[in-house]
């Protein structure tokens, strides 16, 4: 059997969430926005740390949460549900299923296994939209945010990467819109965004906390989130410089800012584009100082990436560590800035 949806637009992104939620988005509802735009109505941004012992380096460091996904359609006011299934042979006949009714699908999963992916990486929580499979030719098409052409992989490769055999695993998750209907206006949606950032950046709402811990599973060390995540890279990135090598803790760092999928700046280019365009639909809560926040925080993760490469390859350069923790230690300011600002507007308002 052969199944291809054909009339699916699929612009590319600087995040494989965010641009695939704005395609499925615009697929299901019709509603066009911008990649930011999108990013900001899932309160995305997140600065998420954990030890993790598998891994090399052995700690995990994010800029977005978990549940943005989800989150995105919540502000809107979407029917859209995620189900994860361990079971392997159902959860791939469930997204057949989906695809057989023209329906495209979201997909979670370890971007390592992914065969028209030559960045080889891995990374369990890349998001990509089904599109279609081919039984006798053993292959699947997805649209992925690189390209805006339908990409082939092979369907050994798909289902690896749904749930992988070992690491960190996302366990089949997939997404279905259950209705085209946005019963929130764009105020409105702005609004719910703009409050449950604040709420998970200052820390009082632990959901993405709690979603890392089951994602780590037993694991010890340190796990934190949002000012607390940032924080913790503030107090422990100057015992980098004591260890015997610290190449592959400062090259994952970098790769994290500016090169696995954020969109620039640790997904806060993103997030800056959200909050000019917040600045229009809510001024009630976000003006232009809290905009220019957003703007330098995005400027100053930028400007951390090439410092880090710096010492990635001059590990003995004491001045450039110095550079590198005065400019963490700027970021942890002006997120606190920003946030503690918004905050301030947003818990208040109804």
């Amino acid at each position: 059997m052969r199944v291809l949806i054909e009339n699916y637009r699929n612009l590319t992104a600087g995040h494989c969430g965010s641009g695939s939620m704005r395609n499925l988005i615009y697929h299901y509802t019709g509603l066009a926005l911008d990649e930011g735009v999108v990013f900001g109505l899932g309160s995305g941004l997140d600065a998420v740390y954990f030890d993790y012992a598998h891994a090399d380096p052995p700690y995990m460091c994010f800029g977005r949460g978990s549940s943005f996904e989800t989150d995105v359609t919540d502000a809107l006011g979407i029917d859209y549900r995620e189900t994860a299934n361990p079971d392997n042979d159902q959860a791939w006949e469930d997204v057949r299923q989906e695809v057989i009714a023209g329906r495209p699908t979201m997909l979670s999963g370890d971007i390592y296994y992914l065969d028209y992916r030559k960045f080889k990486v891995h990374f369990p929580g890349h998001r990509y939209v089904l599109l279609g499979f081919d039984d006798e030719r053993d292959e699947v098409y997805v649209a992925d945010r690189t390209d805006e052409a339908t990409q082939t992989c092979s369907t050994e490769g798909v289902r690896l990467s749904r749930n992988p055999p070992g690491g960190l695993s996302t366990y089949n998750t997939w997404g279905k819109f259950h209705s085209g209907d946005v019963r929130h206006s764009l105020p409105e949606a702005c609004g719910i965004a703009l409050r449950k950032t604040a709420e998970r950046m200052l820390n009082l709402d632990t959901s993405q906390r709690d979603l890392m811990a089951a994602l780590r599973g037993n694991s010890e060390g340190k796990l934190s989130v949002g000012l607390e995540g940032l924080q913790t890279l503030v107090t422990i990135f100057p015992a980098w410089a004591s260890l015997q090598d610290p190449e592959a803790h400062l090259q994952y760092l970098d790769n994290a800012i500016v090169k696995f999928g954020t969109g620039g700046g640790f997904f806060r280019d993103h997030y800056a584009a959200f909050m000019r365009w917040a600045a229009m639909q809510r001024p009630d809560l976000v003006d232009a100082t809290l905009v220019a926040l957003a703007e330098d925080a995005a400027r100053e993760w930028n400007a951390l990436s090439p410092t880090l490469q710096h010492i990635a390859a001059a590990p003995g350069d004491t001045s450039a560590w110095k550079q590198a923790q005065s400019a963490l230690e700027t970021i942890y300011d002006l997120e606190s800035s920003l946030f503690g600002r918004l905050g301030d507007r947003v818990l208040k308002s109804v």
